[in-house]
């Protein structure tokens, strides 16, 4: 930015010489100096145009987007002064270096105060700074002072504060910074008006240290500044720190040496070339092994964390997936260059949704794994070598319009042809007496069951769901006539169910039942034999076998009650896929 002027260091006596790092040498000193906070500049621009400056100010950020920075050149506006104004109102506009502004930027005007809140947590502090409050200002227009870091004061501190914050002396303003504005209570909050410092989009950040490195006589090509932008993750003074050491990789003394060139920041920084990334995502979709191992070894030779690799390919694959959904358009919403925005409507045009989301899901967990194994390059290749593989799966939905092509030819479900297969007729015989038609009645509303798998549906039609899931999950019968039943009980039945059971019979149907509890002995419960049944089918079978390490997890019934023990039983399966 060639509006920025270097620091005092370089401005006399022996300091002349002294070196100083490029986030301290090209810091902004004025608001038209800041990048990416548009927004918060035109707000304070029109509250300084229309005189309504709020006494108390909280700035709250990721580190490097400028929150101390912004803070000073604030306090510089409401103290701005030029050599031929006589200084009666702030002004948010800086053509020139103002009475106030090289002391303030340098931390030492006495009525601009900074105080970091992460070594002065206290009340003792807080206190000092109350005192300090009463007083006018010795030299400029306000008495300002900026805390840095103020989440990190203490409960006492932050309630000592708050009756000056809320009522402060008019000639006074308070400026806060944060990292954790979560952690600020909210008694603070409501006495400042915030902004959200957002993080530096990596085109505009690749712009801004371009034109910096021009300033330093130091030529970097375009995708290197674009790494560094990257890696910078929306922090300038990150950004700046990186081209700060890629600086020193150029040849020292030497102004005609080659442009730093990608390959020198990818080797000082350990990232994955993009380039390479998308062909090692391409090779994993298509389920090409080998390639896919040999191009994520070369990445990791050369440098790239195996975490590293992985989020790259997170960060594609939501892009390809974002075009996917939403079309070409969607690409340049984000944050991807003129080559990946290409390569991602082309690589979305071949993968499916479905796909996408599965590659998705494999990275997330292979991240993690990363994250904690013992050799991270390991367990970065165990997660390709799943996505190699899955890519020759069928997705669930793809699975399930197979198997129902086959059944409609007859090779698919006994259940939606009618028959049943061996295995299930043992299941069948032990319960051809359940009743197919509705319950008798005795006369008036009261029924008479007849099995005991009526009795079930009764005890659901009167909707008591919580005695119908303990007859279905812990009786086990024994035999069964009108008015009598005998039961066995799992261990987890509880002990007053035959009663229960025995009271609303006498309820529903008029009749005095017998519920007789044997120690052992009885058939299996329904929800065992429901649970049997639907594990033989065939298409869950089909189901199981195409999703190696899948479990049932649930089973659901579609068409109202289903008839316990019956092969017609409309049920649908939940299957949970496993890590296979």
């Amino acid at each position: 930015m060639s509006t920025l002027t270097p620091g005092a260091d370089h401005a006399d006596g022996n300091r002349l010489s002294a070196y100083q790092v490029l986030a301290r040498k090209y810091r902004p000193q004025n608001f038209d100096d800041l990048i990416g906070h548009e927004a918060m500049v035109r707000t304070l621009k029109n509250a300084f145009a229309a005189d309504r400056i709020a006494h108390a100010y909280i700035l709250t950020g990721v580190r490097g987007v400028g929150k101390t920075t912004t803070a000073r050149i604030l306090a510089r506006a409401l103290n701005y002064v030029s050599g031929d104004d006589e200084g009666n109102s702030p002004q948010i506009d800086m053509p020139e270096e103002g009475v106030h502004c090289r002391a303030i930027a340098e931390s030492r005007h006495p009525d601009v105060m900074e105080m970091d809140a992460a070594s002065r947590t206290g009340v003792g502090d807080i206190r000092e700074l109350i005192e300090g409050v009463r007083y006018a200002p010795v030299e400029a227009r306000y008495k300002v002072y900026i805390i840095d870091e103020v989440h990190m004061l203490s409960t006492a501190a932050f309630n000592a504060l708050l009756k000056t914050l809320e009522e402060p002396p008019p000639h006074v303003k308070f400026i806060f910074a944060t990292t954790e504005i979560r952690k600020v209570p909210v008694t603070v909050l409501s006495r400042c008006q915030r902004f959200d410092l957002r993080r530096i989009e990596p085109d505009v950040l690749a712009k801004h240290l371009s034109s910096i490195a021009n300033l330093e006589n130091v030529a970097v090509a375009e995708d290197g500044l674009a790494m560094i932008a990257r890696a910078a993750e929306g922090s300038v003074r990150d950004g700046l720190s990186i081209l700060d050491q890629a600086i020193v990789q150029h040849a020292v003394g030497n102004q005609d040496a080659v442009e730093i060139g990608a390959e020198t920041v990818r080797e000082m920084i350990g990232l994955a070339d993009r380039t390479i990334v998308w062909d090692l995502l391409a090779a994993a979709i298509k389920g090409d092994a080998l390639e896919t191992l040999k191009l994520f070894r070369e990445q990791y030779g050369g440098g790239a964390e195996p975490q590293v690799v992985l989020r790259d390919l997170l960060d594609i694959t939501h892009l390809v997936t974002r075009v996917k959904a939403a079309g070409g358009g969607a690409a340049s919403q984000g944050a991807a260059g003129e080559a990946d925005a290409a390569r991602a409507m082309a690589l979305a045009e071949e993968v499916e949704v479905n796909a996408l989301t599965r590659i998705w899901s494999l990275l997330m967990k292979g991240l993690t794994e990363t994250q904690v194994a013992p050799d991270p390059a390991a367990a970065g290749e165990m997660a390709l070598i799943r996505i190699c593989f899955a890519a020759d799966l069928p997705t669930p939905d793809e699975a399930l319009r197979a198997l129902k092509k086959k059944s409609d030819t007859g090779v698919g479900s006994s259940k939606l042809k009618g028959n049943h297969t061996a295995e299930t007729q043992p299941a069948k015989a032990a319960n051809q007496n359940s009743p197919t038609v509705a319950l008798t009645s005795s006369g008036g509303d009261l029924v008479s069951p007849n099995s005991f798998e009526e009795v079930v549906r009764l005890v659901g039609a009167k909707r008591d769901a919580k005695l119908r899931t303990e007859l279905e999950s812990y009786v086990r019968l024994v035999s069964f006539e009108p008015g009598r039943i005998s039961i066995a009980l799992t261990g987890q039945a509880p002990n007053d169910l035959a009663n229960r059971l025995a009271l609303r019979l006498k309820e529903w149907t008029g009749s005095v039942w017998v519920i007789s509890v044997d120690a052992s002995g009885g058939a299996d419960t329904i929800r065992d034999r429901r649970w049997a049944e639907v594990m033989s089918d065939p298409l869950v079978s089909s189901v199981l076998a195409l999703f190696p390490g899948a479990e049932v997890t649930a089973i659901r019934e579609l068409d109202g009650i289903a008839k316990p023990g019956s092969g017609d039983d409309d049920l649908d399966a939940d299957i949970q896929e496993g890590n296979g």
